[in-house]
């Protein structure tokens, strides 16, 4: 069943902060919106989606995977699969005796909340150390600080956790999350990314909706009751909520107010969130959620933006009908600005080009058609009015596209649909291919195979 569905001003909510806020989204040069939706007393006053992104469309969280995360974690210590006061290396006896003495001291409660006393981010150490096991590759390197008294953003500390989870549950956390969660909040098909594999990622990777996030974000607002019955274990999301650890060597204001499981604590409520602008923000004192996705390098901007313009907008009373039916209209008709240009070049252009990441070829028809080193391909009606959406058929991703001819140049847009990224091609007369990432995509390299960006699989 999807969240109930009422109106700004019903719910108390005034129409005119919440179009100020998309204001900021679509006029800041460094964000590119993709969607949004604002709950305010368990229903939904806002919703919408910049095409050629959808309501139906899986999109890459990134980070905001943490929070199922320790969202799941809640059910497996109520299950007796684990205690936060587990030493993390005795759930992997097979390597435990090789450990240095301070990786044994490391918690799971420690590890939730990023405080394993890890100086740094370990991702790439731990790949490199051992591939096929990089839990091991992990807590082979002791901490430079004692466990539980140091902050750092390092994903290996979630991967162990979900290790431990998926190795005590004997299956996946889509698996496990499924009939726990998934199923009773009526989420549609979710993919979570594996290494190794048949294990969840958990530190990101997870793909799914927005009414998903504003869903899980609900359920910790109203302390896991969902449709009046206990869904989380009573007092979870109490501790997921609580500070665990200092952050104030974090440069960005609503990022050094503390860590709780997975979740930042913020100069209001608090929230989980993912790389380039997936939030989930849950304003207690304002009994709201704010589901977002988007792309930007300055997250800050999106949350000052939420803080100047969303939280004066709940309040008591809304603005009366015309103001929610204007704010609905507006919301229906988002959309990203397509690239724009001529069906057909001014003069003789090459058939193919070639660049370091991608190629191309121009068809018979006039079409263009891109691939990438890895063989994935996408056909690009060039010059054609607004977005084409290509269905990608697997492995290929279903991107969105659009462009046209300059003269003899081509500029064309790929727009990556389940996740925050996007491609500017250039193609040039003289043969040559450009291709720049609006965001970089933050690849997690094991092997030779990339992860953390792409077509989701497998579905669950």
């Amino acid at each position: 069943m999807a969240l109930p569905r009422s109106t700004p001003s019903a719910q108390g909510v005034a129409a005119s902060g919440i179009a100020a806020f998309v204001d900021v989204l679509e006029q800041h040069p460094g964000i590119d919106p993709h969607s949004l939706m604002i709950v305010r007393h368990g229903s939904v006053v806002a919703e919408g989606w910049w095409a050629p992104y959808s309501p139906d469309r899986l999109h890459l969280l990134y980070s905001l995977s943490k929070t199922f995360l320790s969202t799941a974690v809640g059910f497996a210590v109520q299950e007796g699969l684990l205690s936060l006061d587990d030493a993390v290396a005795d759930h992997f006896p097979e390597f435990r005796d090789e450990l240095p003495e301070a990786s044994r001291r490391i918690l799971v409660r420690h590890a939730l909340a990023m405080a394993s006393g890890h100086d740094a981010e370990m991702a790439q150490i731990a790949v490199q150390t051992d591939p096929r096991e990089p839990v091991r590759g992990f807590l082979l390197h002791a901490p430079e600080h004692e466990p539980g008294t140091w902050f750092a953003y390092n994903q290996p500390a979630n991967h162990t956790v979900a290790a431990i989870l998926q190795r005590a549950a004997g299956m996946d956390l889509v698996e496990y999350l499924r009939p726990r969660l998934l199923d009773p909040l009526d989420v549609p098909p979710v993919s979570w990314q594996e290494y190794p594999p048949g294990r969840s990622l958990g530190f990101s990777g997870l793909h799914a909706t927005t009414e998903t996030i504003a869903k899980l974000g609900q359920l910790h607002l109203a302390d896991g009751v969902w449709e009046g019955r206990q869904l989380l274990p009573e007092g979870w999301a109490a501790e997921v909520r609580t500070s665990r650890v200092p952050t104030d060597r974090e440069v960005n204001p609503d990022w050094a107010q503390g860590y709780g499981f997975q979740v930042w604590m913020a100069r209001h409520g608090y929230r989980g969130d993912g790389a380039y602008g997936q939030f989930m923000m849950i304003l207690p004192e304002r009994d709201a959620v704010v589901a977002i996705t988007s792309a930007e390098e300055d997250m800050q901007a999106v949350v000052d933006a939420a803080w100047t313009h969303l939280l004066p907008a709940f309040g008591d009373e809304g603005e009366g009908d015309a103001a929610d039916a204007a704010l609905a209209e507006r919301l229906r008709g988002l959309a990203l600005p397509a690239s724009t240009g001529d069906a057909q070049p001014s003069g003789p252009v090459p058939t193919a080009w070639t660049g370091p990441e991608l190629t191309a070829e121009r068809t018979a028809d006039g079409t263009v058609v891109l691939t990438d080193r890895a063989g994935l391909r996408a056909t690009v009606p060039v010059g054609a009015a607004g977005w084409t959406v290509v269905e990608g058929d697997a492995p290929s991703p279903t991107v969105a596209v659009s462009g046209g001819w300059h003269g003899d140049a081509a500029l064309i847009d790929v727009v990556f649909l389940e996740s925050p990224h996007r491609v500017r091609v250039d193609l040039h007369a003289d043969g040559t291919l450009r291709a720049r990432w609006s965001t970089t995509p933050l690849d997690f390299v094991v092997g030779g195979t990339v992860l953390g960006q792409g077509a989701p699989r497998p579905l669950g």
